[in-house]
């Protein structure tokens, strides 16, 4: 990919964006990861949930989190490399709206060289999107 992320703060773990076996790019760990704690953060533009429908029905790849029942964060321009978490239907990490963060956790244990994942829950693709993690038991669309 070649985009160089500087390890904010709020970064936990380091990670490093590359291919995904899942789709586009991915979020892969660099370090031991341990259940129950924080892998990270992302951030970006602050926007209405308005304007997030708006703008989830004009792409085909959505990168926008409502965090209330009023606002979301779009993260398409975010330098943060947890915006290139995929979805899994068995993540092995968890995103977590905490006053008005999006933060990433452990579910389990996550070795260096994994691609870290959540399950991305009810999504703006409202079912348009296939699922391509492959995991047994998929669900199949997001």
């Amino acid at each position: 990919m070649g985009a160089l992320f500087v390890r904010q703060p709020y970064q936990k773990v380091d990670v490093a964006v590359r291919r995904s076996p899942i789709d586009g790019y991915g979020v892969f760990a660099l370090e031991p990861a341990r259940r129950g704690h924080k892998i990270g953060e992302v951030r970006g533009e602050s926007i209405s949930v308005a304007e997030a429908r708006r703008r989830a029905a004009t792409l085909a790849r959505i990168m926008i989190v409502e965090v209330s029942h009023k606002s979301a964060v779009d993260l398409a321009s975010s330098t943060d490399p947890m915006r290139f978490t995929n979805h899994s239907c068995q993540p092995n990490g968890r995103l977590t709206i905490r006053d008005g963060r999006i933060e990433f956790y452990a579910l389990r244990d996550i070795t260096p060289g994994e691609e870290i994942t959540v399950n991305y829950g009810e999504t703006h693709h409202e079912g348009r999107l296939t699922c391509r993690c492959g995991a047994p038991g998929c669900v199949g669309r997001l």
